[in-house]
């Protein structure tokens, strides 16, 4: 099978497939990729462990801060205690919540919080802001939830204090 063939297979099944955790897999949240095809992932329960990647995910799915998965688990691992066995998207998801699949834990953080920003509804961030309103993106039924959100970046919010503002103004009189 050519690379080309078994990419799409591979991406195929990620994406069309909707799977069920059996009782031995769990579902977890990506925390952070020290490399070698390891990832650093948080359970329901918090537990935090290394997980690796099989070879017929690797150069064809690409795994980021924030995304979830569901792992099975490897018997004779030390540190890295499971393998990736589903990469979820949102779709996966919503399946898995109205399944009842979903972790409490999960559930609780995507309401808000850190990681929540993922799940974030970018409608409401673009009606405060002014460049928004220029640039007419407020009509209805327009649904921004499917933009994608780099959550590898903090997200910082600037405000001058009334200090600045008002040394800011003495120097423009002096």
């Amino acid at each position: 099978m050519s690379q080309a063939t078994k990419r799409k297979h591979v991406v195929k099944e990620v994406m069309e497939d909707y799977v069920v955790p059996t009782e031995q897999q769990q579902i977890v949240r990506v925390l952070g990729t020290p490399g070698n095809n390891l990832h650093e992932v948080e359970t329901g329960d918090g537990k935090k462990f290394l997980v690796s990647m099989p070879t017929k995910f690797r150069k064809n799915i690409w795994i980021k801060r924030g995304d979830f998965l569901i792992v099975d688990p490897i018997e004779e691992g030390e540190k890295v205690k499971a393998e990736i066995t589903f990469i979820l998207y949102k779709d996966h998801m919503r399946y898995l919540k109205k399944e009842g699949y979903w972790p409490e834990r999960f559930s609780v953080d995507s309401a808000g919080g850190a990681a929540g920003d993922k799940d974030r509804d970018l409608s409401t961030d673009c009606k405060a802001s002014p460049l928004c309103e220029e640039s007419g993106s407020e009509e209805e039924g327009e649904d921004d939830s499917d933009l994608f959100v780099n959550t590898n970046r903090a997200n910082y919010e600037y405000s001058e204090s009334e200090d600045s503002e008002e040394e800011s103004e003495e120097e423009k009189e002096n």
